[in-house]
């Protein structure tokens, strides 16, 4: 495939989307950034989760395990879905998963029951997001959704744990539900679909699925998933030989801007996760802060290094792609050895800024250069991949923080 400049790379139309004029950013951020609030709103409440089911935390934290799980696998079939279906039909189902499985949160008296509605939820906050980022068409734009995207992360515990006190946890799970308000909105600006090309490769979006199942639970039960994860890639290779075009697209592996813009993504996205968790620990330990204190200087220093991915991505197209790759990298790399070398608190908050630039930043610009990598049609698919890849690096950072600061 022949090269093209990072600012080719930053303007990647939604050709497949059906969108006749283009979303105004502030509806498409509505739409995406809840996700993460959603996402890490159960962090500091799973006690009082735990207390209302009258099970233990271990068993109360698969109320965040599965909406992970959920997200990760419903990405790309979301995303398929919006390629062959068009925007209106994938908003508007994503909506209905989003709505059903909030109400079910709200209401269910049973854990299990509860745990389908966050997996309701994740379907639908999947495809809200791959239905943003193909809306968003340029780098710029897409740096708003991705800082709207950290700083809601960086506030959703203490959201979470805001709305327990005040209202009640089930209160805090039902932070997706504010994505809703965008729908009509983003609707208006869509067309109906063109026909659908071939049939469903059901069969390759089953495996991928496993596949990213297996890698999601790698980290709780490694044997058992590794061995899942090794099977479906093995089944997965020769499927895409015979299905090219299928749900995982051949050329969109072929291509080296994609499976380095992937790379980049869940590197600097397990790097990021490791820290989140880690950072708290090392600040308590090495510098003695309160819980209170390192709760508050971290969401400050998440919150500036979302805020800096908004510049970073409004110039973006203008360094070129090698250069934001480095500046990419050298963030993520000077987060690490500032987390590893230093005692200073101020430079472990530091560190926890430039790793969630590093991530957004990536999420930014890394998923337009992946994008531009296939026939417009394949767009959507790709950035669902290409989110896919960012959602290991999310699954497996808790892991390594895990292994190497929290035992």
């Amino acid at each position: 495939m022949s090269s093209i400049s990072g600012a080719d790379a930053t303007r990647t139309p939604s050709t497949a989307s059906g969108s006749p004029r283009r979303v105004p950013i502030l509806w498409l951020a509505l739409l995406a950034t809840p996700v993460a609030a959603a996402s890490n709103a159960a962090v500091l409440i799973l006690g009082a989760m735990s207390r209302s089911f009258d099970v233990t935390t271990a068993t109360a934290s698969w109320l965040v395990t599965v909406f992970g799980l959920a997200l990760a696998v419903a990405t790309p079939l979301m995303a398929t879905l919006l390629r062959r279906r068009g925007t209106r039909a994938a908003l508007w189902l994503s909506a209905a998963f989003v709505a059903a499985g909030t109400v079910l949160v709200a209401v269910s008296p049973w854990l299990a029951l509860t745990l389908v509605g966050r997996a309701a939820q994740a379907v639908g906050g999947a495809g809200m997001t791959t239905i943003a980022m193909n809306l968003a068409g340029t780098a710029r734009r897409m740096g708003v959704i991705s800082a709207g995207t950290g700083i809601l992360g960086a506030v959703g515990p203490l959201l979470g744990e805001r709305l327990t006190d005040a209202v009640s946890w089930r209160a805090a799970l039902s932070i997706l539900g504010v994505t809703l308000l965008a729908v009509p909105a983003v609707s208006r600006h869509t067309a109906p679909a063109p026909p659908a090309e071939g049939r469903f490769d059901a069969r390759g979006a089953v495996m991928l699925a496993v596949l990213s199942s297996g890698l999601v639970l790698l980290p709780s039960n490694p044997l058992p998933a590794l061995a899942v994860a090794a099977v479906a890639a093995l089944l997965l290779a020769p499927h895409i030989r015979r299905r090219p075009d299928g749900y995982v697209p051949a050329a969109a592996l072929r291509s080296g801007l994609f499976r380095g813009s992937v790379l980049i993504a869940l590197v600097l996205s397990a790097s990021y996760f490791t820290l989140l968790f880690a950072i708290p620990r090392l600040i308590s330990d090495r510098a003695g802060w309160s819980t209170g204190a390192v709760a508050a200087g971290q969401m400050a220093a998440m919150i500036a290094g979302s805020v800096s991915t908004l510049f970073f991505a409004a110039v973006s197209a203008r360094l070129g792609r090698t250069l934001v790759r480095a500046v990419l990298l050298t963030a993520g790399a000077l987060a690490v050895a500032g987390a590893v070398l230093s005692h200073s608190a101020l430079v472990l908050l530091v560190a926890i800024g430039m790793a969630v630039f590093g991530a957004t930043g990536a999420n930014a610009t890394q998923s337009m250069v992946a994008a531009s990598a296939v026939p417009g049609r394949q767009r959507p698919t790709v950035i669902g991949l290409f989110q896919l890849g960012y959602l290991m690096g999310g699954a497996l950072g808790p892991a390594l923080a895990t292994t190497l600061v929290l035992r």
